[in-house]
């Protein structure tokens, strides 16, 4: 089977992880790089043997048939729109777009051109991910009823040179981190009917204490920095989801569920691995480690491995799905349920009024360790 040739568009931080990661996987092949900066993708393309290319030159190319949207979020509607026309499939990081009218707006476009779109989070398809699935759906929790999500911190401007941006508009710890608790929670539980939220700022101003250009300025906040939502599910299961950059330390779980026949724990949705634990009718916690599956043993950072970081298994099973005719598992229409609902918290904490939520979306197909197999390059199986 003939590799599909994909075109990266954006060479910052997170396309060395892409780049790192595509020779574990069979079906694809990167073979060029372009960026708004063109030492950006020359520094790229020197390093993982692609071209280096402008935008135009990449969208042009007869053999890139697929582009890997890696810029940052305001750009993400603006490039994937222009690889749509030029006939590209596209798979972007998160999120879709920064609006869900941008979201829907791609979304329909890929359905009117017939070409695949595709967005992150897929860190719901890696080892932990999918032992949680299949738990749940094997039933080991009975029906969920209840459950929790904490994403909690301080913020931004404590490592990152150039903070001021998350805190604006479009920014903020739902629409930032957001993505990987509800892309994994609609994963385990189908989609989001309603939500309800409170929303706070904790500090009007921030202080960057990170080395940098900024080292020791404030700025102003604009955007919530601290949201607690209640998301409702098509099933009946009730989450408690908080986002925030107001927490110095907790000790809250990143993820619980609560069922009729037993509770379910799963580690950061950030990763790819982690110990996924169960408690069965109220017994102690029986841990189940991820390293022994695929996508769950530690790969990251590359000198000192610590994190399972896999991304682009979703761009392969992406390109997988193109094959064999069916939607992609990180699909578009996922990713543009997942930002309506962080539309909605957004509303819903700003109105203080419940928001339902229109679209809804089937779960992702569950991906089973045979599958997962197929996917990786035979070198790497």
């Amino acid at each position: 089977m003939d590799r599909m040739g994909i075109g990266i568009i954006g060479c910052g931080n997170i396309a060395a992880t892409y780049l790192r990661n595509a020779r574990l996987f069979g079906d694809v092949a990167l073979v060029a790089c372009a960026d708004r900066e063109p030492a950006a993708a020359e520094r790229r393309a020197a390093e993982f043997g692609l071209r280096a290319m402008s935008m135009e030159a990449l969208l042009a190319a007869p053999d890139v048939a697929l582009v890997l949207n890696l810029t940052v979020p305001s750009a993400h509607h603006e490039i994937t729109e222009a690889a749509l026309a030029a006939g590209k499939h596209v798979f972007t990081e998160k999120p879709l777009g920064v609006t869900l009218a941008e979201g829907r707006a791609l979304v329909d476009e890929a359905e009117r051109r017939g070409l695949a779109l595709g967005s992150a989070p897929d860190t719901f398809l890696g080892a932990a991910g999918r032992r949680a699935r299949a738990m749940v759906d094997a039933g080991a929790i009975g029906r969920p009823v209840l459950g929790t999500a904490f994403m909690m911190g301080r913020g931004m401007e404590h490592w990152h040179p150039n903070p001021q941006f998350y805190y604006q508009p479009g920014g903020g710890p739902v629409l930032d981190m957001g993505p990987y608790y509800l892309t994994m929670l609609v994963n385990l539980l189908g989609p989001v009917v309603r939500v309800g939220a409170v929303a706070r700022t904790g500090e009007a101003e921030r202080l960057v204490t990170a080395e940098g250009p900024f080292h020791g300025t404030r700025f102003p906040v604009g955007t919530p920095t601290s949201l607690l939502s209640l998301l409702e599910f098509s099933g009946g299961a009730a989450v408690t989801f908080g986002a925030s950059w107001d927490v110095f330390r907790h000790s809250n779980h990143p993820i619980e569920l609560h069922g009729t026949k037993g509770s379910l724990r799963l580690p950061d949705p950030d990763t790819f691995g982690g110990d996924v634990s169960l408690s069965a009718n109220g017994a102690p916690w029986q841990e189940h480690p991820s390293e022994p599956d695929r996508f769950g043993e530690p790969n990251w950072p590359v000198d000192a491995p610590r994190l399972a970081n896999y991304r682009m298994l979703g761009v392969a099973d992406l390109v997988r799905s193109i094959r064999e005719g069916r939607e992609p598992r990180a699909s578009g229409r996922l990713a543009l349920h997942v930002l309506e609902v962080m539309e909605a918290i957004l509303r819903a904490g700003e109105t203080g009024e419940p928001v339902a939520i229109g679209g809804g979306v089937n779960r992702p197909a569950a991906l089973g360790e045979e599958e997962a197999a197929l996917l990786l390059a035979r070198e790497a199986a």
